[in-house]
């Protein structure tokens, strides 16, 4: 019987604390309470992480097993909560991987949405003209990674409302999102066709601040935070998986709550 011995400077309880981090609520208990071993983890992820890959290559096929599940369990038709006004968290924090003096000035009067990938109509989109789409508000609750979540005040366009208006191959898997300070996001098609998914214009009734993504943050209430990007300046629709600034650096794609 072949001897194991555990990678140097591994915690393995710590290890199998992250990989539950990874995973979604119902997912993480069961995991826990039964499958609490090195073991359970090289199991779930056909690895050997004693003497084979890493840590971080286990903990990041839980991820990808986190997201397929996540993924599998998200329904179109399951909203996030909604709040009264008197919830909204004043001031709503800034946040972002730069301060908040570093946060992109765009001239609404050059701006154009740009349109690209699986749509009929790739006719770029000035501010006025997105601003005279239907608007729908919501009062709904941002989580961030870093473990803390704030309540705000949203109006804008639903983005399928949209995506009909140009167009877009709605059977296609993502829709990529480029924004200003060069920040990009992917999203998988069913989010984007979720009825809070919004193009969000103003928020508590005003013009979106720059502090919170003028001038378009896509709201997604279903996802945490850093899947809502800001001062978006152009989407694709597409087959293609872009990924994204966070997605590329090791965090959860799907990142659904």
């Amino acid at each position: 019987m072949r001897q194991r011995n555990n990678i140097l400077g591994v915690d393995p309880k710590l290890l199998i604390k992250d990989a539950a981090k990874l995973m979604p609520d119902p997912a993480r208990r069961g995991f826990l309470r039964g499958a609490a071993s090195l073991g359970a983890l090289a199991f779930l992820t056909g690895c050997d992480i004693v003497d084979g890959d890493t840590a971080e290559g286990v903990l990041r096929k839980v991820s990808e097993f986190n997201d397929g599940a996540q993924a599998a369990l998200f329904s179109r038709t399951k909203l996030a909560p909604t709040f009264p006004e008197s919830a909204i968290t004043r001031p709503f924090p800034f946040n972002a991987y730069y301060d908040e003096d570093e946060a992109p000035v765009v001239d609404p009067a050059a701006y154009k949405l740009e349109i690209a990938g699986l749509v009929e109509n790739k006719k770029p989109w000035t501010l006025t003209e997105l601003h005279a789409l239907p608007e729908v508000s919501q009062i709904t609750r941002h989580v961030c990674v870093e473990g803390w979540s704030a309540i705000g005040s949203w109006q804008g366009a639903v983005l399928s409302d949209f995506l009909k208006r140009i167009g877009a191959d709605t059977k296609a898997k993502y829709i990529w999102f480029k924004c200003a300070e060069g920040y990009t996001n992917t999203i998988d098609m069913p989010t984007a066709l979720h009825p809070q998914t919004q193009m969000s214009f103003r928020f508590d009734h005003k013009i979106l601040p720059r502090a919170y993504g003028f001038p378009m943050k896509i709201r997604i209430p279903t996802k945490l935070g850093f899947k809502n990007p800001k001062y978006v300046v152009a989407m694709e629709v597409t087959n293609t998986d872009h990924g994204g600034y966070w997605e590329n650096q090791g965090y959860n794609w799907f990142s659904g709550l």
